[in-house]
């Protein structure tokens, strides 16, 4: 069991730190709202820093899952920043998803301070961090994965090294652009069933099965068609993350047409005051916009 230290207590961070107290590693929590902490505290036990460097301080393993690149330089850098309060030989693992920029410059200040980095987003969401089940795509030294392994098990149901420092992020990228398109096309295909007069969930009972199965498919179907998005991961989130694909790609000089376009049409739904719906909502823009 390690002592590990675990910064920012959202709806993904507070189970995934309370995973690590039950898994018996000796936890101590931070987030930028006090009483998160306080209430984590009282739930898992362990204890609790009033900054990112307090709750880092004597730590091996310090974990973060905080909202984005502002949010994560913050939580680490300057005189009461995590890697003030880390020694030589300690490890830094960011759950954040995050620009490769960011991931980079950060690597780079752990590193002259002797601390391992390694990039480790997440894709499974809230429901993945409650159950433990979430996939963790990983980038760093091999010999840093190796160490930030077995404590990401207690709440990973997959965890993989892609490659060198901002592989993990890289990858998340391919994830998310992979994830809008399916929904964009779910939406479709649902908006679709519905206009020709079908049962839109017998035709899922149907089709889940064969080539144009998902999980999002298999999750999301009956929400979308009931017009229920009060559940999972914010539109407003994967616009974030969207915005980080393009940057990137752009970058790299590849295309994204496709995912830029779906871009938009999550702003639309950020207009229609659905920013805090789930990523399934794009079925409402398309009977509000056709």
């Amino acid at each position: 069991m390690a002592r590990v230290a675990f910064l920012g207590l959202g709806v993904m961070g507070g189970p995934m730190a309370g995973h690590l107290a039950d898994d018996g590693h000796a936890v101590t929590v931070y987030n930028r709202t006090a009483s998160k902490a306080s209430d984590w505290v009282a739930a898992h036990g362990g204890t609790s820093g009033d900054t990112p460097r307090a709750a880092s301080e004597g730590a091996e393993i310090v974990l973060a899952c905080v909202g984005n690149d502002a949010d994560l330089r913050a939580v680490c850098l300057g005189e009461d920043g995590a890697f003030a309060g880390m020694g030589d030989g300690t490890l830094f693992v960011d759950h954040t998803t995050v620009s490769a920029e960011v991931t980079r410059e950060l690597a780079e200040a752990a590193a002259a301070r002797g601390i391992g980095y390694v990039d480790a987003p997440v894709s499974g969401g809230q429901a993945g961090a409650e159950n433990g089940q979430l996939v963790i795509m990983c980038g760093g030294a091999e010999a840093d994965y190796a160490r930030a392994e077995p404590v990401m098990a207690a709440y990973a149901k997959l965890s993989r090294r892609m490659g060198d420092v901002g592989a993990g992020q890289l990858t998340k990228m391919v994830n998310q652009i992979c994830i809008a398109g399916l929904l964009q096309g779910l939406s479709e295909g649902l908006a679709f069933a519905q206009k020709a007069g079908l049962d839109g969930a017998a035709v899922v009972d149907v089709i889940q099965g064969g080539a144009a199965g998902s999980w999002q498919m298999v999750n999301r179907h009956k929400t979308m068609l009931a017009g229920e998005f009060d559940h999972g991961f914010a539109v407003n989130w994967m616009r974030k993350d969207l915005a980080i694909c393009l940057a990137e790609a752009e970058n790299m000089g590849v295309p994204l047409p496709g995912t830029a376009l779906i871009d938009q049409f999550y702003k639309d739904v950020q207009i229609m005051g659905g920013g805090r719906w789930d990523t399934s909502s794009l079925i409402a823009r398309l009977a509000a916009f056709g």
